[in-house]
């Protein structure tokens, strides 16, 4: 029993010892082959969740060892009961016959002995299950049977601007300043926070099920003194999952599948970085099928196809109840379609995908537009420590994605007047991505990206005055920054950002950020 005992408690002290020596996290949108912000944060939390399973293992292996020990502290306890007996008829032989008298204090060694190491044992098992309850209390409980995670960020930003924005703390393109407006602002703001709880549901036909929803705080701002500093909550994604062993059904509101890289920042979380400025984006209700050929050990292609709710970007009319936009008058959904191909290149990834989007959009009065895009990624591993990435888009009416700086169409007369002509906006744009991981811990990350709408589709058309305000031509944006993760759920960044945004019937203004990002993955 002590033998078992001491090979259990050695266990736990090896385990425990090598804890702190695994390696770090890598991010999710910044990994070397840099994948998309939500996806490197999510790649971080699953790392946290494999040591937080560890951490669970163990607390169950201390349980054993603790009923052990009680065990043996029970055997001891009745040894001692016998040998007091046996004490006790020695003492009164000893008393009846001091002749026979045979017991030395040696004899009261063992018992002793026992019980001191017994109790340094419990002590030090006392001490490793305090730490190991420190560790399994965030363990969520659900009301049924199956388990939960809860992930997500805590994310600090920064930031100082010189020149005008759209938004003050998550830019999107640059707007000129007013004359009377000073030209630099600071300010700093943890509303692009997320907290996000993943699910574990039952195997079906075969099939592991999973759910996932995510929040953040950019949902607008309660109209309230300092009300800046108490962002609404917003639900960006929850979506649902059938995972068999090459196929996989996801429906809920997710990002989008044909467009899934984006460039790696944590100074924008709530609009993936240059998402109107050269990176597709959305947060969309959609339901779509994967299916993975393996072709080789190395290599794999992916096939997924999907139907998403048909948005073009335009707002909402009423706080309290929903109206359809144009896309969902066609009375159709939206359809998308990509294959890639993918095969590891030492630790990093070389793919290649080609994807295609097609939406219908009805603006009443026989007023129709076909959206359509043709979008290309790309991840290649240059040298060891160096990738390059990004994406390519050319499509036209595809404001609803981040295309067109969201614009999807164009009036030629007066937006309100039922009977103006439109047109369809066309668009062509992308980003690209230059990772240095400098070593395991620090990276460095530079990239361009242009969103460029097609100038001869405005002129001779559309006016200022008939489009709801300028008619943006193009939007240009290049950042440059030094992620550092002195532990795996800790991440420190600094970036430098600049837009030069020009719209089509006045000069170009440009917009410069610094933005210091400080987080904490859970």
């Amino acid at each position: 029993m002590k033998i078992l005992l001491t090979l259990r408690l050695a266990t736990t002290l090896v385990c425990l010892s090598a804890f702190p020596l695994f390696p770090p996290l890598t991010a999710a949108q910044s990994s070397s082959s840099a994948p998309s912000q939500d996806a490197a944060i999510r790649e971080l939390q699953d790392q946290v969740r494999e040591l937080r399973s560890l951490v669970e293992q163990m607390h169950s292996e201390n349980v054993e060892s603790r009923a052990e020990m009680e065990r043996l502290r029970q055997d001891l306890q009745a040894t001692r009961t016998l040998l007091e007996q046996h004490s006790e008829n020695t003492n009164e032989a000893s008393s009846a016959n001091p002749s026979a008298a045979t017991t030395t204090p040696s004899q009261n060694l063992p018992p002793s002995s026992i019980e001191e190491r017994v109790q340094k044992l419990e002590d030090s098992s006392s001490l490793m299950s305090s730490k190991l309850d420190e560790q399994y209390q965030t363990k969520v409980e659900t009301a049924s049977k199956y388990r939960a995670r809860l992930h997500g960020i805590i994310l600090m930003n920064a930031f100082r601007n010189v020149g005008g924005a759209n938004n003050l703390d998550l830019p999107d393109y640059s707007e000129p300043l007013p004359s009377f407006f000073p030209t630099a602002n600071v300010g700093g703001t943890l509303r692009q926070s997320q907290i996000g709880l993943e699910l574990f549901g039952p195997t079906v036909l075969g099939a592991k099920t999973s759910g996932d929803i995510q929040f953040d705080f950019t949902g607008g701002f309660p109209s309230t003194g300092n009300g800046v500093n108490f962002g609404i909550l917003r639900l960006q994604t929850a979506s649902l999952r059938f995972d068999w062993e090459h196929t996989s059904i996801v429906g809920g509101q997710d990002s989008l599948f044909f467009s899934p890289l984006s460039p790696t920042s944590f100074a924008s979380l709530a609009t993936p970085t240059f998402g109107f400025a050269g990176n597709l984006w959305g947060w969309t209700p959609q339901l779509r099928i994967e299916h993975r050929f393996s072709i080789s050990d190395r290599q794999t292609i992916n096939v997924q196809a999907g139907v998403l709710d048909n948005l073009n970007w335009e707002p909402n009319y009423s706080a309290y109840t929903r109206t359809p936009q144009a896309g969902e008058l066609s009375g159709q959904p939206a359809y998308a379609l990509r294959t890639s191909w993918s095969r590891p290149v030492g630790e990093h990834p070389l793919s290649f995908g080609v994807a295609g989007y097609y939406g219908r959009q009805n603006w009443l009065w026989g007023r129709f537009t076909d959206a359509w895009a043709g979008m290309a990624d790309w991840q290649i591993p240059l040298l060891p420590h160096l990738a390059l990435s990004g994406e390519f888009y050319r499509g036209r009416g595809i404001g609803g994605l981040g295309g067109g700086i969201g614009t999807s169409i164009l009036f030629g007369g007066d937006p309100h007047y039922p009977f103006s002509p439109i047109r369809g906006l066309d668009s062509i744009g992308g980003w690209t991505q230059l990772k240095l991981q400098l070593t395991p811990k620090v990276e460095l990350n530079g990239t361009f990206a242009e969103d460029n709408p097609f100038a001869n589709d405005v002129r001779g058309f559309a006016l200022d005055q008939n489009n709801f305000g300028p008619i943006l031509g193009r939007n240009r944006g290049a950042l440059g920054n030094v992620v550092f993760r002195p532990r795996s759920d800790l991440i420190l960044s600094a970036e430098l950002r600049r837009y030069r945004t020009f719209p089509i019937y006045s000069s170009s203004s440009t917009m410069n950020q610094v933005n210091l990002s400080m987080g904490i993955l859970f």
